[in-house]
C-alpha cells in the first residue's frame, strides 16, 4: 500500500486538490490517501470549501507527498516552521508532486536548486522570485525532474498527476482513468497553451 499525503493550508486552491484527489482515488487498491495540515484540524480553501485533516506530526510513511497552490502559498512561503518540515518530509519521500503555486513552497525548500520546474503562468513572476535558483521553465503542462514533479496552473495537476500515472503503470492506465472522469487528458507535457505568447 502507497501512503499519498496531500497537505494543505488555508486558501488553497480546490481543484488544485480535488481534482488530483479524484485521479489518486481511482487506484484504491494500491494507495491510501491521508490529509495533512500544520496543526490539522478544520482548513478552508479559497473557495471556501472546509476539509478536515491529520497534524502534520502524525505523517510518519511519506512515501508520496502532493502539495496544491493557491493564495495561501503568498503568506506561507514566509513561514519558515512549515518551510522546514516541509523541507524534512520532502527528503524522504518516494515522490512530490506540486499543483500551481505550490511549487514556490517547494521552491523555498530549496530542494528544487539547479532542477527544471514549472508553475502557474499568471504568477510565474512570483515564484521566480522566490527562488532564484531553480531552472524555471515558462513552457511546460508539468515537469518531471528525478523525484519531483510540478505543474502549471490549477487543472493542470490533473494532467500531471495522470503523467505520473502514466510513468509509474504505463499510460493505458492513465488513459482509462482520465476516460472513466470523462477528463480530455492533456498528455503532453510541453503542450502549455497558457504560457506567454
Amino acid at each position: 500500500m502507497i501512503n499519498v499525503n496531500f497537505l494543505v493550508f488555508d486558501e488553497f486552491e480546490t481543484l488544485d486538490l480535488f481534482g488530483v484527489i479524484e485521479i489518486f482515488g481511482r487506484l484504491q487498491e494500491n494507495y491510501h490517501l491521508n490529509y495533512y495540515s500544520m496543526k490539522g484540524g478544520l482548513v478552508k480553501s479559497s473557495q471556501g470549501v472546509e476539509m478536515t485533516t491529520q497534524p502534520i506530526t502524525h505523517l510518519i510513511n511519506g512515501d508520496i507527498i502532493i502539495l496544491p497552490g493557491g493564495k495561501g502559498t503568498r503568506t506561507l512561503v514566509n513561514d519558515q516552521e512549515w518551510i522546514e518540515k516541509l523541507r524534512q518530509i520532502s527528503l524522504t519521500a518516494t515522490n512530490v508532486l506540486t499543483i500551481c503555486t505550490g511549487a514556490a513552497l517547494l521552491a523555498k525548500t530549496e530542494l528544487l536548486n539547479d532542477k527544471k520546474a514549472t508553475s502557474n503562468k499568471r504568477a510565474f513572476e512570483w515564484v521566480k522570485s522566490v527562488n532564484e535558483s531553480v531552472l524555471w521553465q515558462e513552457k511546460a503542462r508539468w515537469i518531471a525532474t528525478d523525484k519531483y514533479y510540478t505543474s502549471s496552473g490549477v487543472s493542470a495537476g490533473m494532467d500531471m498527476a495522470l503523467g505520473f500515472i502514466a510513468d509509474q503503470y504505463g499510460k493505458n492506465l492513465a488513459e482509462k482513468i482520465a476516460s472513466d472522469i470523462e477528463y480530455i487528458w492533456n498528455d503532453d507535457p510541453n503542450n502549455d497553451p497558457f504560457a506567454k505568447k
